[in-house]
């Protein structure tokens, strides 16, 4: 693997090695940009992923300490743990079910769909489908979704037939094993899915897409990429005229390292991300880097989520086979009849048993709970992902009081749900039920949110630098040598797993870099 001086200021400092990050990289490094990847966790591999729930939940997931606040259950159940990604080489894209969807024409135009809705802070993303819809192709290609570029779609497991006819009774249309990066058969060199049922806990075939093992790798090859695992950055640093110039980070000794940059890409996830632009403070940026909007770590969006489990008189065995087996899309489109904007997916989920005693009901006991447990073998299960409202007041931000071991403020994540979102959740409670009835079921659970993977906004996308915090190539407003290249930079979170979209958004993005610095505009 090539390596560069920490004293090189020609390179590109990617922060975070996930879908954005990772995908970046490889972009550039393709197009012979030199690249230095920061990731803050270990390298793991397909070999060393542990197909055990906790022991891989411990294994994978930034357990770094986090405060929440808010109405949100979330704030009660897991104080915490406000979020479930992944500090390891490749990022959640180790841990993601895979379901890969594009975002509709009216998702990119949230506030001229919606309309005005009293405490939400819509507004349109600086971009259309139409302009997205070329590196869509690309995306898809890339993690070779199924459905897609005549890739066959996975089989269904028994979770699936379950949901399926459950869809068709209910008057569904849309039901199917999905759009999924897994493999369905072998592709890019990389297995097809053998249904092992442990898609969250690191897949061990390397047929679900992820860049610790696709983009990355490639991007090393190149000869323009160095990764360098277990540096946690703290500090981007900037000039006298506010270019950013590099970062401070500490690596794996705990020892404080300076990288040099040209250009700084930062793709830490929606939490760290607006955390790493508040600890960068300067007389400069006295509220934090790129913020003179005031919107770093604003807008925070995770999905209006929950689940609905039920149990039938024959055995389900849910957690055999594809973990996110299924999808329905009737409720997706915007349809102010039901008595909400926007809409919301139902996708196929399963839990382990051990997870399924920590999720099903945090804090729960007693003969209803042992009964749902005893039950196990027979239960099916759904999940709902639907848009929920952005709120200025829904934020990321320092909370000095308590401090990591680097001796930085660690992020306080505070939420309450949106009084759409609640009408939406109880909508996708009640049609889950109805569609589980509609086959039988003996018992039907609503389980409440988990801490979410799908953390998005807190730098958004904004045409006018007054709303947000970066433009349309997710460049900052305030600081045209540094960029957001996660999920950072939703404006608006739509009915969509968002995983696909970021990867849209990262090969974007490093063509519109690789010509800024052919150009010298960087």
């Amino acid at each position: 693997m090539k390596t560069f001086e920490q004293s090189d200021d020609s390179v590109v400092v990617i922060v975070g090695s996930g879908a954005g990050g990772g995908t970046l990289a490889n972009e550039l490094a393709q197009r012979g940009i030199n690249v230095v990847l920061l990731e803050a966790g270990k390298q793991e591999s397909p070999t060393t992923f542990i197909n055990d729930e906790w022991a891989s939940f411990n294994q994978l997931a930034w357990l770094d300490k986090r405060t929440t606040s808010g109405t949100w259950r979330i704030a009660k159940d897991f104080q915490n743990l406000p979020t479930w990604i992944c500090k390891t080489v490749g990022g959640t894209t180790t841990h993601w079910a895979g379901a890969s969807l594009r975002f509709r024409a009216h998702e990119f135009q949230a506030k001229t769909t919606y309309g005005e809705i009293a405490g939400a802070n819509l507004l349109d993303w600086p971009l259309t489908l139409t302009e997205l819809e070329p590196y869509y192709v690309r995306a898809e290609d890339k993690l070779g979704v199924t459905r897609t570029n005549d890739i066959p779609g996975l089989p269904g497991n028994n979770n699936f037939k379950v949901f399926y006819n459950g869809a068709v009774k209910v008057g569904y249309k849309t039901a199917s094993t999905g759009r999924m990066a897994i493999n369905s058969r072998v592709r890019a060199g990389r297995a097809s899915c053998q249904q092992f049922g442990f898609c969250f806990q690191g897949c061990k075939t390397g047929a679900k897409w992820s860049t610790l093992y696709t983009e990355i790798p490639a991007a090393k090859q190149t000869g323009h990429c160095e990764l360098r695992a277990q540096c946690h950055v703290a500090r981007i640093e900037h000039d006298k005229a506010g270019k950013v110039t590099g970062v401070v980070y500490f690596d794996a000794q705990g020892k404080a390292q300076q990288q040099r940059a040209r250009v700084v890409c930062v793709a830490a996830n929606s939490i760290e991300s607006p955390r790493l632009l508040l600890l960068s403070e300067s007389n400069h940026f006295p509220e934090g880097l790129a913020n003179s909007s005031g919107q770093v770590g604003r807008n925070y969006l995770r999905h209006t989520t929950g689940s609905v489990y039920a149990t039938f008189d024959e055995p389900v065995h849910m957690y055999r086979g594809t973990t996110m087996a299924g999808i329905i899309s009737d409720e997706a489109p915007h349809d102010p009849k039901r008595g909400f904007a926007a809409g919301y997916e139902m996708e196929t989920v399963s839990v382990g048993l051990p997870f399924a005693a920590a999720f099903l009901d945090p804090g729960a006991w007693g003969p209803g709970f042992t009964e749902a447990l005893d039950n196990y073998a027979h239960m099916a299960g759904l999940w709902i992902v639907g848009e929920d409202m952005p709120q200025e007041s829904n934020r990321v931000t320092l909370n000095s009081k308590e401090k990591d071991q680097w001796g930085l403020a660690i992020p306080n994540v505070h939420y309450d749900d949106h009084a759409n979102d609640l009408a939406m959740r109880t909508h996708g409670y009640r049609q889950g039920s109805a569609l589980y009835e509609a086959v039988g079921a003996r018992k039907v659970y609503h389980t409440p949110p988990y801490p979410s993977t799908h953390n998005l906004g807190t730098c958004r996308m904004s045409e006018k630098p007054r709303d947000g915090v970066v433009n349309r190539w997710g460049q900052a407003h305030d600081v045209p040598n540094l960029f957001v290249s996660d999920g950072s930079q939703y404006t608006t979170g739509a009915a969509a797993n968002p995983t696909l979209t970021i990867v849209t958004l990262a090969i974007r993005q490093a063509e519109f870099i690789a010509k800024q610095m052919t150009a010298r505009a960087l």
